[in-house]
């Protein structure tokens, strides 16, 4: 009996070891950590950007109409058509209207006959009775004289007298028309005057018929493009109406409505792409020209406008919709953290990571300044190198073990900006 003593023993020693294995194996099983995503921070590029929508918009829109009540009489240009300043855009009846300009031009040469007449004829027969009247007046005069040495003498009678007295009183009075006359017919008389004043009338009156007559030709103000038309050959117009669109040629500009909570990253000179959603491989280069200085109370929006950095593209078109991404900041090399692998946010500048250290996850104050939509520069409080925990629900001072997530910052592109409300996506970054 004493020879199967080994065999037990030997099959305990078998039993205790498998139990061993086995608690082995369950204490690294029980304290195995979990895997948990996982960013290694590095330096790199970090650019912002914001990006909204804007339209196509001319240097300057004008509407074109008519300031005479008129039928039209042709058309002369199509929409698209591109005019030079002076080419005839309409043209109205005007037969009336040129019979008024002969009847001003017929009332102003009678005007023009009558200072001629004043200064020629006129005035030498003016000068020529203020001759005859003074000659009168000296016959009268001689003939008194006389006729008081007769009555002296007693020749005649006194009744003589009286009649020469009267001769003379009546010369004296066709002496003073005459000069009258005369001074009238002179460069500075009233009769002159009176002609100059009728001339000046029926001038005006030419001046104004043909002025009326040539706003019957409705013509180009600028070189321009023909945006819209609203008038056909016998259309009735009256003022007011616009019956033309026009787009005045000059530098295209890019018009923007940016909310306002985007002013302070803003301001002029900034780079800006642009792209249409119709030509979405066809990007080309703006700058911020101008910011408004008041904001659309309603909107809580304020116009930002763009100039092209080179010629227009062929297929942009009047008031056309376009995606914009503009340049606000930049740093050529930052150290980087992914803005997913923010916690929490303690203040304006200061948020809360969570770093993987020694097989724990330890939670770190880190100050950040500039921000992206996926990513914020690292100020204080990380250094590169560092493992930050970017998914999971996991707790400050836990196990973890790091599972690599390969991320590369300033991967945006305005083709998925298209595609998704860019609006909500700027608000939410900002609100970090």
């Amino acid at each position: 009996m004493m020879a199967h003593f080994p065999g037990k023993r030997g099959l305990i020693w078998a039993s205790l070891i498998v139990l061993v294995v086995a608690l082995a194996l369950f204490a690294v099983w029980a304290l195995r950590a979990p895997l948990v995503d996982a960013m290694t921070l590095r330096q790199a590029p970090l650019v912002r950007t914001l990006q909204f929508s804007a339209r196509v918009a001319s240097l300057s829109r004008v509407d074109i109409g008519s300031t005479v009540t008129a039928r039209v009489a042709q058309v002369m240009v199509v929409e698209g058509a591109k005019v030079i300043k002076g080419d005839v855009l309409i043209q109205l009846e005007a037969d009336e209207l040129r019979a008024a300009v002969v009847q001003a031009t017929a009332s102003e040469r009678q005007a023009e006959a009558r200072i001629a007449g004043l200064r020629s004829s006129g005035r030498s027969a003016a000068r020529a009775a203020l001759t005859q009247a003074d000659a009168t007046l000296r016959a009268a005069e001689a003939e008194l004289s006389r006729t008081q040495q007769l009555v002296s003498q007693g020749f005649v009678s006194a009744s003589r007298l009286d009649d020469a007295r009267r001769a003379v009183d009546v010369a004296k009075a066709q002496q003073s028309g005459a000069k009258a006359q005369t001074q009238a017919n002179e460069e500075a008389g009233t009769d002159m005057a009176q002609a100059q004043a009728q001339l000046a009338l029926a001038r005006a009156a030419t001046v104004a018929s043909k002025a009326r007559l040539a706003q019957t030709t409705v013509l180009a103000p600028a070189d321009a493009r023909v945006l819209t038309r609203e008038v056909e050959p016998g259309q009735i117009v009256q003022p007011g109406k616009a019956l033309m669109s026009l787009a005045l040629n000059g530098p295209t500009r890019l018009s923007a409505q940016v909310d306002e909570r985007f002013l302070d990253q803003l301001q002029p000179g900034q780079k800006a792409a642009v792209v249409a959603d119709a030509f979405s491989g066809q990007r080309f280069a703006a700058r911020v020209l101008t910011i408004a200085p008041a904001v659309d109370a309603q909107r809580g929006a304020i116009e930002v406008k763009f100039a092209l950095e080179q010629d227009a593209p062929s297929y942009l078109r009047e008031d056309m919709t376009l995606s914009v991404e503009v340049e606000t900041a930049r740093r050529e090399r930052a150290l980087v953290l992914p803005l997913v692998a923010v916690r929490d946010a303690i203040s304006d500048s200061a948020v809360s990571v969570l770093v993987i250290q020694n097989g724990r996850a330890q939670s770190r104050s880190v100050r950040v300044g500039l921000r992206t939509l996926e990513a914020a520069e690292v100020l204080d409080g990380l250094s590169e190198g560092e493992v930050v925990v970017t998914g999971g629900a996991t707790q400050p001072g836990s196990r973890v073990r790091a599972k690599p997530v390969d991320w590369q910052p300033g991967k945006s592109s305005m083709a998925s900006a298209g595609k998704q409300d860019v609006g909500s996506a700027l608000t939410n970054a900002m609100g970090r």
